[in-house]
């Protein structure tokens, strides 16, 4: 998983992956750290399509209990779950 870069505190190929491949209908300058699922709203189906596109982009296997996120989780949990995980 890419280190955290930019100016959303986010590795850019994540940023890049929620706006484009999942076609989250929110402008990539929302998708922050701080910005939770429910605000782009993302519901539990997208973030587990999210699960999957990061497993499959970045080549890594997740650990069921590595992604115990909620639509409450921000995209900076999730990314260091996913961090920590790989």
């Amino acid at each position: 998983m890419p280190q955290a870069t930019g100016r959303t505190g986010l590795p850019e190929p994540l940023v890049a992956l929620i706006a484009h491949h999942l076609e989250v209908p929110v402008s990539p300058s929302r998708l922050t750290a701080d910005a939770t699922f429910e605000s782009l709203g993302m519901d539990s189906p997208a973030m587990l399509e999210l699960v999957v596109a990061v497993e499959e982009e970045f080549g890594v296997r997740l650990p069921d209990e590595a992604l115990d996120l909620s639509p409450a989780s921000t995209l900076g949990d999730a990314f260091l779950a996913f961090h920590d995980a790989s």
